[in-house]
């Protein structure tokens, strides 16, 4: 069995980053998601669950939620079919409330790209295409 990822956001509004996915490409899961949190499928094994603060608080016991706008908790990677679909990924994004800057590692584009893309909330995600 293959292994599945679950990556849970907290998000200010819920109806507002499930319409921001939606628009990425991701299918919401009706089945479990409600006006406290949204499940996000991208594809059987990868998905993301936007969870309002008072249903995230639940799962953090003491902790704070992070502001990610300007504090950075956690890079979520995953690999797309091509440097092509990474940027127009990351283009879908701003047009849509998120934005996107790349790093320059110096390594040629045809052998990996990736981009940072941040979500309204400013949770990022880095879409990823490597030659393999």
């Amino acid at each position: 069995m293959a292994t599945m990822v679950f990556v849970n956001f907290p998000v200010t509004d819920v109806q507002r980053s499930t319409e921001f996915y939606q628009a990425l490409g991701f299918v919401q899961n009706k089945d479990f998601s409600n006006e406290q949190t949204s499940s996000m499928v991208w594809d059987d094994n990868f998905w993301i669950m936007l969870l309002d603060y008072d249903f995230y608080k639940q799962f953090i016991k003491d902790k704070k939620i992070a502001d990610t706008k300007t504090t950075s908790g956690v890079l979520t990677a995953f690999s797309m079919e091509s440097a092509d679909a990474v940027k127009k990924f990351a283009e879908i994004a701003k047009l849509n409330g998120g934005d996107y800057f790349h790093i320059d590692m110096g390594i040629p584009e045809e052998q990996m790209y990736g981009l940072e893309v941040q979500d309204p909330d400013g949770n990022t995600l880095e879409p990823t295409w490597m030659a393999v």
